[in-house]
């Protein structure tokens, strides 16, 4: 039974300190700045992650306006997860993060959506040792940065192939391996293999990040006693219950972030707000009915709300629709004044 960690569990990533060493999944459509100001408001995240961003594209993003590359002064370290196939994709990449003053930069190796692997990135790269550790080397003698990287088990559980990747990315250069506990080809209906995490443990000297289906303590403590990683990356849970990360560094790591029964309604208000702040309304709106998809689940017949703000045509509709199924689930709320949200 793992106790509070504290003060040891810290991790240091070419002398930056992560701690708790909890960690934000790169979710496409979530893992923005409105997000993880919203996990700021609770506290409990030691590393925080953009999304999966397409290293090609990146360099035509301007870092001060582009909504998937800016980031509050407050929301540090913060990970770059770059989706590459060739060093000539990724190393322009590196130089906007590095000019955006990024902190880490991690490097997908995990991805299993078929579009990404017909291009030659994610978790198709696990299949070549040489090709990812050239991607991989390129990038170490690029930048000073933090550099990281997030795989999953590989096409099936193949010890040697696995702790020969993961061997490559440490001599190569690696300050952190993030594991996701399932196959390529494994969705979420299949339990995380942590045994599986626990043998990267076993088999690499710098930090190996455990990631897959974290929902509560309960979770997050069998995770840290079967696998005996150095941390936990977490996704679905976060997005559904933001304030689970300060329950996490609570309970786990021995913090003291403040215990508050979330408003749900102001919640998804203040999110909706921060989505306005960084986002045109056709973006926003697809970033909110995604987020929707998740939060919806803190209440009975969730579902009703999920579906009816992602029917929504236009941002007004969807702020009105989430408002009518809080009056109806939330004895408490008692609407809000649409003429303030989604005005530029």
């Amino acid at each position: 039974m793992v106790s509070p960690l504290g003060e040891g569990a810290a991790l240091s990533l070419r002398g930056l300190k992560v701690d708790p060493p909890l960690f934000n999944a790169p979710m496409a459509g979530l893992s923005h700045t409105a997000l993880r100001q919203i996990f700021l408001t609770f506290g409990g995240v030691g590393c925080f992650f953009t999304e999966m961003l397409a290293a090609k594209r990146l360099p035509s993003e301007n870092p001060k306006r582009s909504a998937l590359v800016k980031r509050t002064e407050a929301e540090r370290p913060l990970a770059y997860q770059l989706l590459a196939a060739t060093p000539e994709e990724l190393l322009p990449a590196i130089k906007v993060v590095e000019g955006a003053n990024g902190e880490v930069i991690d490097i997908n190796f995990g991805c299993p959506a078929p579009p990404i692997r017909r291009m030659g990135g994610g978790s198709k790269l696990m299949e070549s040792l040489e090709n990812a550790s050239r991607l991989f080397r390129s990038a170490r003698k690029a930048t000073e940065l933090a550099l990281t990287a997030k795989i999953r088990l590989g096409e099936e559980l193949d010890e040697v192939h696995l702790k020969e990747f993961v061997s490559m990315l440490e001599s190569s250069g690696a300050d952190l391996i993030t594991v996701h506990g399932r196959l390529r080809t494994e969705g979420y209906g299949r339990p995380p293999r942590w045994d599986w995490i626990g043998k990267v443990k076993s088999w690499v000297k710098i930090p190996v990040i455990g990631n897959g289906s974290i929902f509560s303590v309960d979770d997050g403590r069998r995770a840290l006693d079967v696998s005996g990683c150095d941390g936990l990356m977490v996704g679905r849970g976060a997005i559904t219950r933001p304030w689970l990360f300060s329950e996490l560094a609570n309970e786990l790591y021995g913090k003291n972030y403040e215990r508050v029964a979330p408003n749900l309604p102001g919640l998804y208000r203040r999110y909706a707000d921060l989505l306005v702040e960084s986002f045109k309304e056709q973006q926003r709106l697809i970033r909110l009915k995604a987020f929707t998809q998740y939060f919806s689940k803190n209440f009975p017949f969730g579902h009703n709300m999920a579906m009816s703000v992602g029917g929504a045509k236009s941002w007004d509709e969807a702020m009105k629709r989430a408002g009518d199924f809080f009056l109806s689930a939330d004895p408490s709320f008692k609407g809000w004044a649409l003429d303030t949200v989604g005005e530029d």
